[in-house]
């Protein structure tokens, strides 16, 4: 009897904690937040996410009633202010705005001071940007499956313009060389903007980059575009296919924005967050905004974020060895 009294009391106190925790998470959740939200942008004002942060941020305040801060911390390339956020305190009131670089560099062999998955909480992804394959006009190929047959006619294949090694439409294009079997030699440059002009001037044959640079010349028959490589057509260019539909079913290579806490962070602050920055991503005004931007708004759950993460850096860590790509 001794011994199922102790075994009693300690059932009793378990499930006093575990009743404890869920009270004390619910009040926590019911009065966040009570004080000024930071949005840290590991990036220079003007860019991508801080421009997502802006926008979110001030759907936040009308919702919470508190002030919502875009807190720029650029520098090494987005590392400094993602250190930043990984070591603040995990109470909901320092978010981060994290982008698909955040499953590509840990396989660049980069130093990076935070881990990925352990160091943080996510909230959701918010949105998904696709590339655009293009060629320059005198490659003589209107599709994928054209364009792959020509380099493998051609001796050394093509060239295919790189703004900055390890980017997305870098290891976009090795991933298509190993899935369809041809050889191409990457030409690298200090952002989109040379790459775009010398490919405009036929230095390179192709490139993948995102709508905003390349369909203006697209447009004026200066480039052409093959292919998209979301999954789905782009709505706003429904009538470029993807390089799915060229027959390599499941190629993704998007970038994209979400946001994250603190590892830590309590789950019913995270479901709070999650809850008003998702509601914000199918407004109207938004979702204009994002898609003039080339963006594609998500909102996706934290667990299919964090599980979305998982699988991006599983899959850029095979294309990395593959390729040889090193951090620049």
């Amino acid at each position: 009897m001794k011994m199922g009294n102790f075994l009693l009391r300690q059932l009793c106190t378990v499930l006093s904690l575990v009743i404890g925790a869920s009270i004390a998470g619910a009040g926590l959740a019911q009065s966040y937040p009570n004080k000024p939200i930071r949005i840290v942008v590991p990036y220079a004002p003007g860019g991508g996410t801080d421009q997502l942060a802006r926008i979110v941020g001030l759907k936040l305040e009308a919702a919470f009633g508190q002030t919502v801060i875009v807190d720029n911390r650029a520098g090494g390339g987005g590392i400094i202010g993602t250190e930043l956020a990984a070591k603040a305190s995990p109470d909901g009131y320092t978010l981060v705005v994290v982008s698909a670089s955040e499953a590509i560099n840990p396989s660049l062999n980069l130093k990076i001071p935070w881990d990925p998955v352990k160091d943080f909480a996510p909230i959701t992804q918010a949105t998904a940007n696709p590339y655009i394959l293009v060629v320059h006009v005198s490659v003589p190929v209107k599709t994928v499956k054209e364009l792959i047959a020509f380099a493998k006619s051609k001796k050394g294949g093509i060239t295919y313009a790189v703004s900055g090694i390890g980017s997305a439409g870098h290891l976009g294009m090795e991933l298509l060389k190993t899935l369809a079997g041809f050889d191409a030699v990457s030409v690298p440059y200090k952002g989109a903007g040379p790459a775009i002009i010398d490919l405009i001037a036929g230095q390179t044959d192709a490139y993948i980059v995102g709508p905003l640079v390349a369909m203006p010349h697209v447009r004026t028959g200066k480039l052409r575009a093959l292919a998209t490589t979301s999954l789905e057509r782009v709505a706003v260019l429904p009538d470029i296919p993807t390089v799915a539909e060229a027959g390599f079913p499941g190629y993704e290579v998007s970038g994209w924005y979400g946001f994250s806490a603190p590892a830590g962070t309590p789950r019913e602050v995270v479901a709070k967050l999650y809850k008003e920055i998702s509601r914000s991503l199918t407004l109207p005004d938004v979702r204009d905004r994002m898609m003039a931007n080339g963006q594609e708004p998500v909102g996706s759950t934290p667990e299919k974020f964090a599980a979305y993460i998982k699988a991006e850096m599983i899959k850029w860590e095979k294309v990395i060895k593959q390729s040889g790509a090193k951090a620049e």
